[in-house]
């Protein structure tokens, strides 16, 4: 991160200690308050701030705020430059709670042996004993966060829990100190309640464990990618093979790949032929065949062949450290639905503590009896927890993003995630979406003469046109060219690419054009004779290209090439599983009418935008959105599909197009199967399902619980478990989305 750079930059801190949605909201309020920064965002379960400023702030700047607030925090180091984890052998994280449940369990067997008829305690000295080192010693994490709460005149869920147990043990140590001066009267002792302090704490350290762990497994999808990068590479240097080091390969490197070792860079193939296995990278699940010239990924198993390949990317510039980041970063967004539970919590521990504060004076001024309106007061501190609102939605997002991520779903960020669940219109691009993107060269014909002779003239001219164009047409020119021995391609100069029409350029002193129909209504060319065939083939699906010459002020038509691209395996079975969850589709294509409606057809898809420039496709998606009637997803891959992708409510681009096409999309599809986007829509309708099952739970949790502990229905033990139970339950439900698997048009379940 550049100090000088006047752009946005981003810092990334990991935050320990916060327990609830108020911490998230303190967090974030101190962060907002230091000069330079522009946007803040903390994410509850992956315990994470993202924070961007528009000027240099330092890291420790930020890290004395949060410490000052009462937390502790670091900068966030990357898994592709973190140092190796330490071989330090640590408690295991369950300790507190098995020491807690140790010295508590003797508090209980008095209440859990009452109901067999055995009256029996231990005597009030045993009691202070086993639950003052949990009360102060495993319980002071609370009085920490609380009192750090406190200093920043706010309220989180350890305060809660520090001020309910500290009343319920004060309240037992004061009637044990008071014991003496009852005399004879000691046998009628009220009872202590020692035992409600120490299980309260226990379970409220059960289920932050039960929580942690629940939430280190939402982080699996990052910890599998992460574990598909290998330490070491076999490099050719000097005529020799070599073992180094990852960080020790450098870009240009040849690296040699053996049979079932996995790719440490990306790179591009000088020799071998081999298959690769990217299932974890892409999702794609059959093997794919690499030879000479093609790309190589990060994290990809080979299968039998030895490569040998020029490492084109290392470290975080690998398309694995990208594709990690981009799960982070959705991981650690905040979603649009979430700023209704900030403002929830931003009132939520003031608000509780105020019904605390009732329920005592009511039950005390009332019924009289002040033991027991402490106690009821202590439940409804104990149970009014917002852990689990603060869970709710990000233990969703990670499970979701995660799932998805593993079977070739990159979704980059939250909004995008909450925003594909209402999608009920998907426009996808033609060519090289639906379609394989790799036209072949299936007719030529000539506007003078047939013959072979005529055809070779045409060939040759169009290839010295399209000699130097990336443009898979060009390709398709290309390649039919490569395959008549002995073809002369002459040179072309003043080649010029027009936007969505063609290409020109001079041949051998020859003014010629290459492209569209449009392209020659435009410049007033035609060819009679040509016009019956060109129908004929446009209604085979044929796209359409006409050579025209300039000559003498206006424009003679040479010939008209046709190509032929075939529809992908999956893109059949894609548009079903969209119109089997409801979703109307449609298709925007830059080919003729004829060559559209053909694939149009074939699939199912009733609403065709053939002969759409480039320029148009963002017009086209704003068009399906009627005004705001339907949310549009757009699907493509090219250059020329970015202005759609970013005009559309969710963009979704295919990994096997253009980078600039990615960076346009909210979502990206791993490997070219346009099923993928179906499962996109399907994955973001079940995550957003979980959120808002999540949030019911975590309100309906405390509309509930807090008026039956105000009322004296709860305990403060019973009160303790139910808070613990709506943690754990909010993020469990969560990873029930770890068992998703993409399917077909059956899966309608919205």
């Amino acid at each position: 991160m550049s100090s000088s750079s006047p752009a946005t930059a981003e810092i990334s801190l990991d935050i320990e200690g916060m327990s609830c949605a108020s911490c998230v909201m303190r967090v974030e309020k101190v962060l907002k308050k230091i000069p330079g920064v522009t946007e803040v965002s903390v994410n509850l379960a992956t315990e994470r701030a993202s924070i961007a400023t528009a000027e240099p702030v330092a890291p420790a700047t930020l890290i004395a705020a949060i410490e000052k607030a009462g937390y502790q925090a670091h900068q966030h180091i990357p898994e592709e430059t973190a140092a190796p984890a330490s071989t330090t052998r640590r408690l295991p994280s369950w300790w507190p709670v098995a020491v807690a449940a140790a010295l508590s369990l003797p508090l209980l067997l008095p209440m859990l042996l009452a109901p067999l008829g055995i009256r029996w305690s231990l005597p009030p000295l045993w009691q202070w004993l086993l639950a003052t080192p949990v009360q102060f010693w495993l319980g002071w994490r609370f009085y920490h966060a609380g009192w750090g709460a406190l200093r920043a005149r706010s309220g989180n869920m350890d305060l809660l829990v520090a001020l309910g147990t500290s009343a319920a043990y004060g309240l037992s140590v004061w009637q044990w100190l008071s014991m003496p001066a009852m005399g004879d009267h000691a046998m009628a002792m009220p009872h202590l309640y020692f035992e409600s302090s120490a299980v309260v704490i226990t379970l409220v350290l059960l289920g932050k464990w039960l929580e942690g762990r629940a939430k280190r497994q939402t982080a699996d999808a990052i910890a599998a990618l992460n574990a598909l990068r290998p330490d070491h590479a076999r490099v050719r240097r000097n005529g020799q093979d070599i073992d180094v080091p990852l960080a020790q390969v450098r870009v240009g490197d040849l690296v040699v790949l053996r049979p079932g070792e996995r790719v440490p860079v990306d790179g591009i193939v000088k020799e071998g032929r081999s298959h690769l296995d990217e299932a974890l990278l892409t999702g794609e699940s059959r093997p794919q065949a690499k030879q000479a010239g093609d790309k190589l990924a990060a994290g990809a198993i080979n299968a039998e062949g030895v490569l040998v390949f020029e490492a084109t990317a290392i470290g975080a510039e690998t398309m694995l450290a990208r594709i990690v980041r981009m799960v982070e970063q959705a991981q650690a967004a905040k979603a649009p639905i979430q700023r209704l539970v900030d403002k929830v919590s931003a009132v939520f521990v003031p608000a509780v503590l105020i019904l605390s504060a009732l329920t005592f004076l009511g039950w005390g001024l009332v019924a009289g009896d002040w033991q027991q309106a402490l106690l009821n007061a202590v439940a409804v501190m104990v149970i009014a927890c917002p852990c689990a609102l603060g869970l709710a939605t990000p233990t969703a997002i990670m499970a979701g993003t995660g799932v998805a991520a593993r079977h070739g779903i990159l979704i980059k960020d939250a909004q995008a995630l909450e925003i594909a669940h209402r999608v009920d219109v998907i426009a996808f691009d033609k060519t090289g979406t639906l379609t394989e993107g790799r036209p072949r060269l299936t007719e030529m014909e000539a506007a003078d003469a047939a013959g072979r002779d005529q055809d070779h003239a045409l060939l040759a001219l169009a290839a010295a046109l399209q000699a130097r164009s990336e443009h898979p047409l060009a390709r398709a020119v290309m390649e039919a060219a490569a395959a008549q021995p002995g073809l002369a391609i002459p040179q072309a100069e003043q080649v010029r690419s027009v936007a969505g029409l063609g290409i020109e350029g001079h041949v051998d002193g020859r003014a010629l054009y290459l492209g569209s129909s449009r392209w020659m209504q435009q410049l007033q060319a035609s060819a009679p004779a040509l016009q019956a065939r060109a129908e004929q083939l446009q209604a085979l699906g044929r796209t359409l290209s006409w050579l025209a010459e300039r000559e003498a002020g206006h424009v003679r038509i040479l010939g008209l090439l046709a190509f032929g691209d075939e529809i992908k395996p999956g893109a059949q079975q894609a548009i079903a599983t969209l119109h089997a969850l409801g979703i109307r589709t449609a298709m925007l294509s830059g080919d003729n009418r004829g060559a559209a409606q053909q694939v149009a057809a074939a699939l199912g898809i009733q609403d065709v935008r053939a002969e759409v420039l480039p320029g148009d496709k963002a017009e086209a998606v704003a068009a399906l959105r009627e005004n705001g009637a339907h949310v549009v997803a757009m699907v493509g891959d090219g250059v020329n599909d970015a202005p759609a992708l970013a005009a559309a409510d969710v963009g979704i681009a295919m990994s096997t197009g253009t980078d600039v096409a990615m960076q346009a999309a909210g979502i990206t599809l791993m490997h070219g199967d346009p099923g993928l986007a179906a499962h996109a829509i399907d994955i973001s309708r079940r995550t957003y399902g979980k959120i808002r099952q999540n949030l019911f739970w975590a309100f309906i949790y405390n509309l509930v619980g807090i008026p039956l502990a105000a009322f004296g229905l709860l305990n403060p033990m019973l009160a303790g478990a139910a808070m613990a139970f709506s943690s754990v339950s909010v993020v469990s439900n969560a990873l029930l989305l770890r068992r998703w698997h993409p399917q077909g048009p059956a899966n309608t379940e919205k």
